[in-house]
Parts: C-alpha cells; sequence; structure tokens
C-alpha cells in the first residue's frame, strides 16, 4: 500500500508544468548607437530588461555611443566586440540610410545578422502653439516656401529625412529642398521641437507619445496605412500625403562569432521577446511585431539597402 502513494506523487511530478531554464549569462553587452532617451536605446534597455527578467542574462550593459546614424556605435561595437558571443548591436532602417548617404567605412557585411524586431511608424508633430493645426497647413506652407519649414527628426539619410523628403515631394517640393535638421538622439529631438527651435519633429509615435498624451504637442499624421487602433492620428495618407514608412529596428552580433554562437543569440533573442516585460512595453509603445531571423533576415537586409539606395537617389539626399 506505501506504494501507492510513491506512484501518485510520480504521476503528479510527471504532470507538473515544465519549467524552461536558461544559462544565465554573467554579463550581456548590448551597444545603442546613439544617445538615451531614443528608439535605439528604448530597445536596448527594454531588451536588457527582458533578459534579465527571463533569467538569461545576470548583468546587461547598454552603451551609447552616437553619431552619424549609428555608424560610429557600429564602428566601436566592430572594433571591441570582435568574437563576443554575448554582445548585440541595435541597428536598422536609420542606419541603412546612414551607411549610404555618409559612404561609412562599417556596414552591415562586418556585423552578423540576428533578428529583426520590431517596426513602429513615424509621427509628424509640432508644438502645440504652432500655426500649423493640421498636415495640410504644414504642407501648404512646404510648398509655398520650403526653407520656411524646419523639419527635425533622426539622423540625415534615415527614416526620418526620407519621410519628410517623400512628404515634400506628394506635394510638388523637390526632397533635396526639404529643410531637415538631424538630431543624435531622441531627447534632444523632443527638448528641440518643445523649445521650438524646429517647426516640425518626426519619429516613432513610441518615443512621443508621452508628449502627445500631455498635449505637449499636436501630432498631425502618422506613416500607417490605416490607423493605429487606440491612436487618434489621422494618417498621412488620408490626408493627401500619400507616405507609408515604418522605422524597423534589428540586433546584430559580433564580428567572427561561430554559426553556433549565432544560432544561440538567435534563440537568447526569440526567447527575450516573448517575456512580458518586451510585450508589455510593445503594446504600451504601438511597436508592430516584425521578427524575422535566418536567411530571411538576410534576404531582407539585403533589399532593404537597395531600394534605400534607390529612394536617396531619387530624393536627391545625401552624396
Amino acid at each position: 500500500m506505501r506504494k501507492l502513494p510513491r506512484l501518485i506523487a510520480t504521476c503528479l511530478l510527471a504532470l507538473a508544468p515544465i519549467t524552461i531554464s536558461y544559462a544565465e549569462i554573467e554579463q550581456f553587452k548590448i551597444m545603442a548607437p546613439a544617445n538615451p532617451g531614443g528608439g535605439w536605446d528604448t530597445i536596448a534597455r527594454t531588451l536588457g530588461d527582458a533578459l534579465k527578467a527571463n533569467g538569461q542574462a545576470k548583468n546587461v550593459v547598454v552603451e551609447n555611443k552616437a553619431g552619424a546614424g549609428g555608424t560610429i556605435g557600429m564602428a566601436q561595437f566592430i572594433n571591441n566586440e570582435k568574437g563576443n558571443p554575448n554582445a548585440l548591436l541595435v541597428a536598422g532602417a536609420i542606419t541603412v540610410g546612414a551607411i549610404e548617404t555618409s559612404k561609412s567605412p562599417v556596414n552591415f557585411s562586418m556585423v552578423a545578422p540576428i533578428a529583426r524586431l520590431m517596426g513602429e511608424y513615424d509621427v509628424v508633430v509640432v508644438p502645440e502653439d504652432s500655426p500649423y493645426k493640421t498636415l495640410t497647413e504644414l504642407m501648404d506652407a512646404v510648398k509655398k516656401d520650403p526653407g520656411s519649414v524646419s523639419f527635425g527628426g533622426g539622423s540625415a539619410g534615415g527614416v526620418d529625412h526620407i519621410i519628410a523628403g517623400l512628404m515634400a515631394e506628394k506635394v510638388g517640393v523637390e526632397g533635396s529642398k526639404v529643410n531637415y535638421i538631424p538630431f543624435a538622439g531622441g531627447g534632444e529631438g523632443k527638448a528641440a521641437i518643445l523649445g521650438g527651435q524646429v517647426t516640425a519633429y518626426l519619429s516613432g509615435y513610441g518615443e512621443l507619445a508621452d508628449l502627445i498624451t500631455a498635449k505637449k504637442v499636436r501630432a498631425l499624421g502618422v506613416s500607417s496605412d490605416k490607423k493605429i487602433d487606440g491612436v487618434d492620428i489621422p494618417t498621412m495618407k488620408e490626408q493627401g500625403v500619400d507616405v507609408v514608412m515604418a522605422n524597423w529596428r534589428a540586433v546584430f552580433g559580433a564580428p567572427d562569432i561561430t554559426d553556433e554562437q549565432k544560432a544561440a543569440l538567435t534563440k537568447l533573442v526569440e526567447e527575450a521577446v516573448k517575456s512580458k516585460t518586451w510585450q508589455d512595453k510593445a503594446k504600451a509603445s504601438q511597436w508592430t511585431d516584425m521578427m524575422m531571423t535566418g536567411d530571411d533576415f538576410k534576404k531582407f537586409l539585403e533589399e532593404e539597402q537597395k531600394v534605400t539606395a534607390e529612394t536617396l537617389k531619387k530624393l536627391k539626399i545625401g552624396g
């Protein structure tokens, strides 16, 4: 009879939920190639928090190195982290444009593509006391005198710059004539629009949501193909400025890591973005899930570089 309780206990243990355990990394490094407060920094810190919450990494160090659309941080990552299997670089659509326009000595062939994580649509905002109440009014001013309207945003040649150029093109103004002022980080850009140093500012919705909600800036349009759920901002397209574009962000491994290490990093990232920490931030910031890994991501990256180069040439932005 004594065997029965033991048998029941054994069965209960067999039916118990399986807890996934991770080999905890003592220290993990993530390079955010911009100043604190912007999109890359937010991605890096959210990913770091997710790794820690999952028990995947004990400590996560986020490094900020701004400049040249992320290429300065990329260069530091390439030089300092060679062969390090526990390091990631955050980069994305902005980096693609920056490499093209600056003729950067570093590029994506020098790092290991791991995963495209997410994307978010740009929103164009003006100060709350701006005379421009609608996107139509703003673009009418651009059409009348392009130089009189300054657009702030991320690095030259990046998504924000391309969107500003496409917006101008849609109202009959050459993209190269846009008065575009690049900022190295979201913190600087937000300070500029709040201080009235630029007429309008372009960035991802998640980066500007706090200012929009607090009514410190007025949102005129978003670069999505349809309205974002729960966000009462008209699209640029429905206002006659037919521009639809998302700013995607991804992570890359260090040079000279092995195929096995690439696979381990990919699995690490895939598990981290499933965490409640990441998912809560994604929901709050209206991030669009764009998870892509392996050969699919490599092919996407190659095509994105080609399309971006063609768009920049068409708009006469950059060299």
